[in-house]
């Protein structure tokens, strides 16, 4: 078992569905149960699964539960686009949050790649 806390992509991420769900208080009551609830979801899912790996006894299964946070990244990605797109979020907030995700990613991928290596 790991401790997931002190691992700067669990920090990171966790940073991440803090700024969604700080950014998405302000979307349209409409989409309450649309846009803010699939961000909101998605964004969680990342640290989530980072947590619930390191509670795994194999690499293989935290592997495992690296890639999904990774597949939930890439959803993010796009609902940050959508948000954009639909002038829920501003040029600069989709700009810092866009950077956020892509960081994550990329730690995520370097994780997965150690962990599977193991």
């Amino acid at each position: 078992m790991r401790d997931f806390k002190s691992l700067s992509v669990w920090q990171k991420s966790h940073q991440l569905t803090l700024n969604v769900y700080k950014l998405t208080s302000h979307y349209p009551k409409e989409e309450l149960y649309g846009l803010v609830s699939q961000m909101r979801r998605s964004s969680s899912s990342i640290p989530t699964n980072i947590a619930e790996g390191c509670g795994r006894t194999t690499q293989a299964q935290m592997a495992q539960f690296i890639n999904i946070a990774l597949g939930s990244a890439s959803e993010l990605r796009y609902q940050l686009i959508l948000a954009q797109d639909l002038n829920y979020l501003s040029d600069q907030n989709f700009k810092e949050q866009s950077i956020l995700v892509d960081e994550v990613m990329k730690m995520l991928t370097s994780l997965h790649q150690i962990v599977s290596k193991s």
